[in-house]
């Protein structure tokens, strides 16, 4: 995923003058292809995100469209601040491209484990927050990121994740895609959850148990139109994502679903990290697990809502 991301602004470089990609202490070789195309429009600059952050305001005020690129927790972490005054204040059309987003970094430790970003810039007024599911889904978001008005936070997974998006569905910022019909549930994911939706979808057919899929890959603006029309149909709602329940996409529907004011009221659950910091040493899969987000467990969530 990262990589068809940042293959995508070189691509957009070529075709538009006003790409300007920015990096924070990335890999040797990271965007050499860039680098040697249009050297004038790159810069690799140090550890010090929150400089790099202010720079791509500045960049994006003169004309440019600034892709900034790092670790998922030092760009919404260490420089929050200068995001919320520099890019968001302003309202420049910068692009924060968080490398590991969830739980990628996993083996070092909760320092680098980005599970409260999406909370932190759904919160920003005029931040948009995209979540791609796999390198295709990336590829087809990208291509519209450049004449995107708002400042966009864009959430990268691990790489080399399972291509389970479609490519007939498109792709629309702030427009959710409806994977499966069901009856019985509906399951909402952000990211990679949507293939851990889809295994549990199957798991849930054998036992005569039809599920819905609501792949919102944009968490803001959140298609809750969409989501409330399919949420009538059913009476079960679980929400999936690799990040804390706090904030992020299950409280927002939460929220709308309280204040729908259905009745019955719907059977809810949120699956995510709960509200502490991961206490588990391991690779991402082993802490998903460890929090229910694998196919077998979402499926028990359902059953037991169900009951």
């Amino acid at each position: 995923m990262r990589n068809a991301c940042l293959d995508m602004i070189t691509t957009l470089a070529a075709t538009d003058r006003r790409v300007v990609f920015v990096g924070s202490d990335l890999g040797p070789g990271t965007m050499a292809d860039f680098q040697e195309r249009f050297p004038e429009r790159f810069f690799m600059e140090g550890i010090s995100e929150a400089a790099v952050v202010g720079m791509a305001a500045g960049l994006a005020m003169e004309g440019f469209v600034p892709y900034v690129n790092t670790i998922a927790t030092f760009l919404t972490r260490r420089a929050y601040e200068q995001v919320a005054l520099d890019v968001c204040m302003h309202k420049v059309p910068v692009r924060l491209i968080g490398n590991g987003g969830g739980l990628v970094y996993a083996p070092l430790g909760s320092t680098h484990m980005a599970i409260e970003d999406i909370a932190l810039m759904r919160a920003l007024p005029n931040m948009t927050v995209v979540c791609p599911a796999d390198a295709d889904e990336m590829r087809r978001f990208m291509a519209l990121t450049l004449d995107w008005p708002d400042p966009i936070y864009i959430r990268l997974g691990k790489g080399y994740d399972p291509i389970v998006s479609q490519p007939e569905h498109g792709f629309r910022i702030g427009r959710a895609i409806h994977y499966n019909h069901g009856a019985d549930a509906l399951l909402v994911t952000t990211g990679v959850t949507l293939q851990e939706a889809i295994a549990a979808a199957r798991l849930l057919e054998t036992q005569g148990i039809t599920a819905g899929i609501l792949h919102m890959h944009t968490v803001k603006p959140l298609d809750a139109e969409q989501f409330l029309d399919l949420a009538v149909k059913v009476p079960v709602i679980v929400s999936l994502e690799e990040h804390t329940t706090m904030g992020g996409l299950g409280e927002a529907l939460a929220a709308l679903l309280a204040a729908s004011g259905f009745s019955p009221a719907k059977r809810f659950a949120g699956i995510g990290i709960p509200d502490r910091f991961p206490d588990y040493y391991g690779s991402q899969q082993e802490i998903m697990a460890r929090f229910g987000l694998t196919p077998e467990k979402i499926a028990g969530t359902v059953m037991r809502l169900m009951r």
